[in-house]
């Protein structure tokens, strides 16, 4: 397991800034990773205060394992974050006092060629952030109907020229099956312009992660199942990558944060509605230049913070 591969946490100051109120509060750092954010939530809490990690990646978990240590008050966890409510059940009855999703994929996973997530290396088209998934990146690019291909490239992609690439898959896999990273960089080679390419790769290969990760289903349902297990005055700290996700959180803490949905032309609120939420951060909060010039990764970055009414 590669090491450095885990470090680097973004937003780090920001995140603890926002996150850690209360230093004896019970804690949830919903996607682990390496423990970077973890490890500074930790060094903020009391002798009574509690972390819990949570992670998709078995190795990730494995990780951290041996990162925390002898630490009694550090509880990791493999599964999906969307699961909390029932992950978290065996180990903690109490309220949580805040909640880190740091989403997208780790720099461990897209820079290890035997996953497949990134177009940069040689290696098997995988990208399970789980490899217990049954379904592969392969899987779809060789089963997937043109139709079908068009849309996950232009739905979760937002890829102008889904139609040209889709079509390319379904040529190229008649010629023999689509297994590898290369043999996707070349069906984009012949499908864009050189200017383009980089961008092109990038939302092909996000396009599928998605997909088999189940990334924006599991968001919308982790925020609803996070929500519900916030003691009140405890906080969602988000940081989200692309602008499926960001749109998806920027949502949610609206309509959880609103007061009235009744129509404009009734004068008076008869809908009852109780806001859930307090939104914190009016913008997005953005990496400082410093901060991408150490960590380029870190560019995109985008973090919302929303409080539990």
């Amino acid at each position: 397991m590669m090491e450095s591969g885990f470090h680097q946490p973004v937003l780090l100051d920001e995140v603890i800034h926002w996150l850690v109120t209360r230093p004896s509060g019970t804690y949830l750092d919903a996607t682990m990773g390496g423990g970077g954010h973890a490890a500074a939530i930790v060094e903020k809490l009391s002798s009574t205060g509690i972390l819990v990690g949570i992670d998709r990646d078995p190795d990730a978990v494995e990780y951290c394992k041996s990162r925390f240590q002898g630490l009694s008050n550090v509880i990791l966890i493999h599964g999906v974050f969307a699961d909390a409510n029932r992950l978290l059940t065996p180990y903690i009855t109490q309220p949580l006092t805040g909640v880190l999703l740091d989403l997208g994929v780790s720099s461990y996973q897209l820079d290890t060629p035997t996953r497949g997530f990134s177009y940069r290396f040689a290696g098997p088209l995988d990208m399970r952030m789980d490899p217990a998934l049954d379904l592969t990146a392969a899987d779809i690019l060789n089963h997937a109907t043109e139709t079908e291909l068009r849309d996950l490239f232009r739905n979760f992609g937002q890829e102008k020229r889904s139609s040209l690439i889709a079509r390319n898959v379904i040529r190229s896999r008649h010629r023999q099956p689509i297994t590898t990273t290369e043999q996707l960089v070349e069906i984009v080679r012949i499908s864009t312009p050189p200017n383009y390419r980089t961008k092109t790769l990038s939302r092909i290969f996000q396009a599928l992660r998605i997909r088999i990760n189940d990334e924006l289903t599991n968001l919308e349902k982790g925020l609803d199942t996070i929500l519900k297990m916030l003691s009140p005055g405890g906080r969602m700290v988000v940081i989200s990558y692309h602008s499926l996700e960001d749109r998806l959180v920027k949502t949610f803490f609206r309509n959880r944060a609103q007061k009235c949905i009744c129509p404009p032309e009734i004068p008076q609120c008869i809908c009852g509605k109780i806001p859930e939420l307090q939104i914190l951060t009016a913008k997005i909060i953005r990496p400082s230049t410093e901060e991408c010039a150490r960590n380029p990764r870190a560019r995109a970055a985008r973090l919302r913070v929303a409080e539990k009414l």
